[in-house]
């Protein structure tokens, strides 16, 4: 049975005894990282490092190890494998990703039984745990002066890191500026995509690795205030996310994604001549997709450092701040829509780009969420709650939205063949789309004028269609519908 009753100051000789191994561990993993996934595609590499990650974490914590579960655990693990050996997609990543918290939750984690609590942990793990490698690596040092200098800026200056990084690679004008600075040699050393890299990858390895979950433990109250004390923190500052930190993170962002901001509404939405060596096409397509991330990585910021309770949830300097960049971002998700907009004028419609467009809708929801959540002083469960519905009501109607006919009628409307500024119709992509853009294959036989192949391809629709209504069993009205406007038809329409 575990023994609560050991002295502060040999758990902490313990702590400190293990950190070079857990260092040195992690260190190993993010170099086993960089190998398999820097510039190359991802396939069984990722099978690889999850189960490098887990040999790892089974080493770092052999010592606490609940050893009855271990093998469950590694059960787990090898059945959440299979579809990653299979193919890596969106899926078999989410069955590694949880199969290895749940795994780490069984073997280190004895005090969460029930299913709330261990969901709590999980999300503890996810959200909050790779944060705790910059707090550790600064902890390490244990130099009060250096720890409350260097701690405040850490944090702002990594994730402008990140910011800059991904509005560069969204803005060909800010990459053509930074090209003018000409940095010399050292940018043939140092590679600002490779550092960010490590660095996600020493902090989302670290927390599987120096395992700590919260409230594991109760420690009495003189016992945290002493520890506080010892480390040279006042007790109520000791979080990561301080006030001085989340202050001076959001007066830098708030620079940085200004900077974004102007220059979308000069050339993006006031139509501004860009420079002769820059297209307006490369100008909005390429932001598109990055500035979501960028969004994404501010709404996980703003959840963390206006976290109920915290210190900077009351703060009258804070929350403005935080409203500003937020609206900041919600112009980002905007400028993203419009960019996606532009580009498909030009390429037109499919699947990924229509399901691209209810991303984007939903990000710029869940940032409004976030700040009536802080303006309503609600809790984290209410936000859940509002998503939740959200993204519920944007399903049921997606599910009363017959895409394919939308995708096809659209790409026919404003392709070159109709007048549009589109390019030429793909055929062979409107005839993918299925039974249902028969409507509009019709209408681009009919631009295009009389084509055996084309016609022969579409009487194999027909075919599919009848095929697929022939039974009772299987009438739809959407169904009902097309075969309607097909017998509206005139019978030479596509038969030349």
């Amino acid at each position: 049975m575990t023994d609560f009753t050991t002295p502060a100051s040999n758990a902490s000789s313990v702590q400190e005894g293990t950190l070079p191994i857990k260092a040195a561990i992690v260190l190993a993993l993010a170099a086993l990282a960089d190998w398999l996934f820097y510039g190359h595609g991802i396939g069984i590499s990722a099978a690889i490092f999850a189960v490098a990650v887990a040999c790892g974490s089974l080493l770092a914590n052999l010592a606490t190890l609940n050893r009855k579960q271990v093998l469950l655990a590694g059960a787990l693990l090898l059945a959440a494998l299979v579809p990653a050996i299979e193919e890596f997609n969106v899926a078999s990543l989410t069955f590694m990703v949880l199969a290895l918290g749940i795994g780490l939750l069984l073997t280190t984690n004895r005090d969460r039984s029930r299913l709330g609590e261990r969901t709590a942990a999980l999300c503890e793990l996810y959200l909050v745990g790779p944060f705790r490698f910059f707090r550790d690596a600064i902890a390490a040092f244990n130099l009060p002066a250096l720890k409350t200098g260097f701690a405040v800026w850490f944090i702002p200056i990594v994730f402008s890191g990140i910011f800059v990084f991904l509005l560069v690679s969204a803005n060909p004008l800010l990459e053509k500026w930074i090209s003018l600075l000409n940095p010399g040699n050292t940018a043939s050393y140092l590679s600002l995509g490779r550092i960010l890299f490590w660095t996600a990858a020493l902090s989302i390895v670290w927390p599987f690795i120096h395992v700590r979950w919260s409230g594991k433990r109760e420690m009495p109250a003189a016992l945290a205030e002493a520890a506080a004390l010892a480390q040279g923190i006042p007790s109520g500052q000791s979080g990561f996310f301080g006030i001085a930190t989340i202050l001076r993170s959001l007066i830098l962002f708030n620079l940085l994604f200004a900077v974004q901001t102007i220059l979308d509404a000069i050339y993006l939405w006031g139509h501004v001549a860009l420079p002769s060596d820059i297209s307006y096409a490369s100008y909005a397509h390429r932001g598109a997709y990055p500035l979501i991330v960028t969004a994404l990585l501010a709404a996980g910021f703003v959840l963390v450092a206006m976290r109920p309770g915290g210190p900077a949830e009351q703060s009258k300097v804070i929350r403005p701040l935080v409203y500003l960049w937020v609206a900041q971002n919600v112009l980002l998700v905007m400028s993203s829509i419009l960019r996606l907009d532009l580009y498909v004028q030009i390429y037109l419609l499919t699947w990924w780009r229509v399901a691209a467009f209810i991303w984007m809708i939903l990000v710029a929801m869940g940032l409004v969420l976030i700040v009536a959540r802080i303006v309503l002083n609600r809790s984290n469960d209410w936000l859940i709650r509002a998503n939740l519905i959200t993204l519920t009501a944007t399903l049921y109607i997606c599910s009363l939205m017959n895409f394919a006919a939308v995708i096809a009628d659209y790409n026919v409307s404003h392709s070159r063949e109709a007048g549009g500024k589109g390019v030429w119709i793909d055929m062979n992509y409107l005839l993918s789309l299925g039974p249902q853009a028969l409507p509009a294959v019709d209408r681009a036989i009919a631009l295009r004028g009389f084509d055996p192949t084309l016609v022969s391809r579409r009487g194999c629709l027909v075919e599919q269609h009848k095929n697929e209504t022939a039974s009772w069993r299987s009438w739809g009205l959407r169904n009902w519908r097309l075969q309607r406007a097909l017998d509206a038809q005139p019978k030479s329409l596509t038969t030349g």
